[in-house]
């Protein structure tokens, strides 16, 4: 996820290994940022965070995925 560096975005597409999710991103800049939220996104592949609205997909998501 380094490309995601700024937080101007407004969807991010995600991987198992960034997992657990969180918004900020551990790419993303603090200073300008909301606290911290984790964010559910294994059992559906989607979601939304209640702060700033950015949208994450999980690119690899697997309904069945173990571990998770």
């Amino acid at each position: 996820m380094s490309e995601h560096s700024t937080n101007s975005k407004t969807h991010y597409d995600v991987t198992y290994k960034d997992l657990p999710l969180h918004c900020p991103t551990r790419d993303m800049s603090l200073w300008n940022s909301h606290p911290r939220v984790f964010l559910p996104i294994e059992l559906t592949g989607k979601a939304k965070c209640p702060y700033c609205g950015a949208e994450y997909t999980l690119t690899d998501w697997d309904p069945n995925h173990s571990g998770h």
